[in-house]
């Protein structure tokens, strides 16, 4: 445990931190859930075709709904049927980055959303990778998601298909469009907010945890 590799007159690491020594059921690969997450993966360039090519936006929203089903669905299973597995929690955040990084882009091709907004989101996300080194430093390869986390995937993942309906240049739905830029605003400010959390929590790992490997520079 983190508490046990600290001195006691050290600052103490906030609750999360503790569930970076995950568990897994299985080793395995192929598995029930992770098939889901490989088919979940599989559906991001079909869903790009949808948007840019015919703009069948209805049709990429079904895909981006479905996705959103095996995400619960690929993680219920797994917990049903003690199918967790290191492979399958590096999937789901991979998988949810690149259909919120491919929707947005999308969206910004067709002049539905502003560059910025794809920017603010992309600084976020390589604010995280840059953060991968350091925790490999301590040992680590990941920090937990936490409630900020998930609460920011969950606005985003229900912003950008609200946005796509109402595009102007598709099938226009006004109501979609207010509302899912509703969520896609309070959704990137709780994504830069769960990130700032998440390089605080590394800073203090590393001021708090031994290191154990170099940083390769």
């Amino acid at each position: 445990m983190i508490g046990d590799q600290r001195g006691s007159a050290g600052p103490a690491p906030p609750p999360a931190l503790p569930a970076v020594v995950a568990s897994y059921d299985t080793d395995k690969v192929w598995t029930v859930p992770n098939i889901l997450s490989f088919g979940r993966l599989a559906g991001v360039p079909l869903m790009v075709w949808l948007i840019l090519v015919p703009h069948s936006d209805f049709l990429a929203v079904v895909v981006l709904a479905a996705a959103g089903f095996t995400d619960w669905l690929d993680g219920f299973l797994a917990r049903r049927w003690h199918q967790t597995s290191r492979v399958g929690q590096m999937l789901d955040p991979i998988a949810d980055r690149l259909y919120i990084l491919a929707v947005v882009v999308c969206l910004a091709l067709r002049a539905v959303i502003p560059w910025w907004l794809v920017a603010v989101l992309v600084a976020r996300d390589v604010l995280i990778f840059l953060l991968v080194p350091l925790l490999r430093t301590r040992g680590y390869s990941s920090l937990p998601v936490h409630f900020l986390g998930k609460a920011a995937t969950f606005n985003l993942l229900y912003a950008f298909p609200l946005i796509l309906l109402g595009a102007p240049d598709g099938m226009d739905l006004a109501a979609t469009r207010v509302l899912g830029w509703a969520f896609a605003l309070w959704g990137t400010g709780l994504y830069w907010w769960a990130g700032l959390l998440y390089l605080v929590q590394t800073l203090q790992l590393m001021r708090t945890v031994p290191q154990t490997h170099r940083l390769v520079g």
